[in-house]
């Protein structure tokens, strides 16, 4: 080693012994210790090609350290450009959830952003709540599945006067003009309605998800119109829940009574957990006994045996393009767009 790099080494040391009684390291510190102005170490910090390689290397080697980090909140402040990206769920506690906000956080540290969870609790208070707290920190961006009850989004769609843009994705408004990511819910209904056609299932219980969502309307639409199309005499025996647990007092009840359905349908994996629950719970046996067709993320399915046959929507692949929207909006796109993610089938051994 080099006397200068000895000599160098040594001065570092020495000023991060200095340092280390001061409560933040922040510019004007660096600038003090190295005898640099703030507006050179922070040239020298972001590579700027008016500072030497020499000076460079001196500021780099003290702010390392010294484990100097930016003040993200003043940049944010200064520049009006945020790195961060509000995510706004009814509840972290849903696979489907999981899997979009899992595939999203890659998506965004790939491209330098970081991702911050609110939960809504199924809470439209709760949720202008957590908008707005995505408002004052001035996210980059927001992504928001809306809770069952709500009806107006006009404080959402504001979000675009500050700039930021609003990606609605599952449980999307019906409004039109605004930016909406979701599975082909029409499709994944439609496809499911046929692949009971084709098994002749006759008397069929199909359970759905809360009748004010438009991913319900949407699904329940598709499935009866299948149906007309084909001139099915199946018996459709159409209900709505919106729990878990409601799906589990319903089942009980429509098992033990006559005629007991020979298929259940269910709208979506809190469905299925709750239809599943019941059926253990009385001892039957899909396929024989009774069989079960889902519309799923994917993963609740893998936990029966046989697994059950579903209608793949995909959190994982919906958050990719997703977020890919959001870049598009990030990059200023201005006009609102609804896309949707294809379903396909997956087969297991329930039907």
């Amino acid at each position: 080693m080099s006397c200068e790099k000895c000599g160098l080494l040594k001065n570092v040391v020495f000023l991060a012994a200095i340092a280390d009684d001061m409560p933040e390291v922040n510019l004007k510190k660096l600038a003090g210790m190295l005898n640099l102005s703030i507006s050179t170490v922070s040239r020298a910090l972001k590579d700027h090609p008016d500072v030497s390689d020499e000076t460079k290397r001196k500021v780099k080697e003290l702010s390392t350290v010294l484990e100097y980090e930016p003040n993200t909140f003043a940049i944010h402040l200064k520049t009006n450009i945020s790195k961060e990206i509000g995510v706004i769920v009814p509840t972290i506690s849903n696979d489907f959830y999981q899997a979009f906000i899992g595939s999203l956080e890659q998506e965004a540290r790939v491209n330098g952003y970081s991702l911050i969870i609110l939960q809504s609790g199924d809470d439209p208070e709760i949720e202008l709540e957590n908008l707005k707290r995505c408002k004052q920190n001035r996210m980059a961006g927001v992504f928001v599945s809306i809770t069952s009850k709500t009806k107006e989004i006009s404080k959402f769609l504001k979000l675009a006067n500050e700039h930021i843009p609003v990606i609605f994705f599952d449980k999307v408004p019906a409004f039109e003009a605004c930016n909406k990511v979701c599975v082909a819910d029409e499709d994944a209904a439609r496809i499911a309605a046929e692949a009971l056609i084709a098994r002749k299932k006759k008397n069929i219980l199909a359970i759905f998800g809360n009748l004010q969502l438009s991913i319900t309307q949407k699904r329940l639409k598709a499935f009866n119109e299948t149906f007309h199309k084909y001139e099915s005499d199946a018996c459709i025996d159409a209900h709505y829940c919106s729990s878990t647990d409601e799906a589990f007092e319903l089942m009980m009840g429509r098992l033990t009574a006559s005629p007991a359905p020979d298929v259940v349908f269910c709208m979506s994996d809190d469905i299925l957990i709750g239809v599943m629950r019941a059926i253990q719970t009385l001892g039957l046996r899909p396929p024989s006994d009774i069989g079960i067709l889902a519309i799923s993320e994917g993963f609740i399915p893998t936990f029966y045996y046989p697994q059950v046959t579903y209608v793949e929507t995909s959190g994982a692949k919906l958050a990719r393009l997703a977020f890919s929207r959001m870049l598009a909006c990030l990059a200023g796109s201005t006009y609102a767009q609804e896309l949707k993610l294809p379903s396909v089938m997956v087969e297991g051994g329930s039907l």
